[in-house]
């Protein structure tokens, strides 16, 4: 079976705020359990159980960061930046709609590209899009 990394947590990760990080952490984790959980012919029930989870818990983490984007008023000083930021929110929360739909028909996705997805969904996003955020909000509270 081809191994997929953990993700591992690192300083490279950290937004700065610790609400952000406190959630990514735990994102972190419910990828690198999936990973452990999948094997190379998972059943729909676990598919389907872990496409649910990560989907419950990125959408409740993804309305903490759309709050602070409200009360920081991100949109306001950075409007391409913010509609590009609820754009991938969005985009990934279809993505994985898409995938439970495809196991409810019976199209399980594999391990791997489902792993390779989310991986690679959640480094680039906190890289890119999280920490211009974090970066946002610390300037923005030590200004105030």
């Amino acid at each position: 079976m081809i191994g997929h990394e953990l993700i591992v947590w690192n300083d490279e990760l950290v937004t700065g705020v610790d609400k952000i990080d406190e959630q990514h952490r735990i994102l972190v984790n419910s990828i690198n359990d999936a990973n452990a959980r999948l094997s190379a012919n998972s059943s729909a029930e676990i598919l389907e159980q872990i496409s649910r989870d990560l989907l419950s818990y990125a959408l409740y983490h993804f309305e903490t960061e759309e709050e602070l984007m409200q009360e920081f008023n991100y949109a306001g000083s950075n409007a391409d930046e913010s509609e590009a930021h609820l754009r991938q929110h969005r985009e990934f929360s279809s993505k994985v709609v898409a995938v439970r739909d495809g196991i409810k028909a019976g199209n399980l996705i594999s391990r791997e590209e489902l792993l390779t997805f989310l991986n690679g969904w959640l480094i680039n996003h906190i890289l890119k899009t999280d920490k211009r955020l974090g970066a946002f909000i610390v300037a923005k509270s030590h200004a105030g």
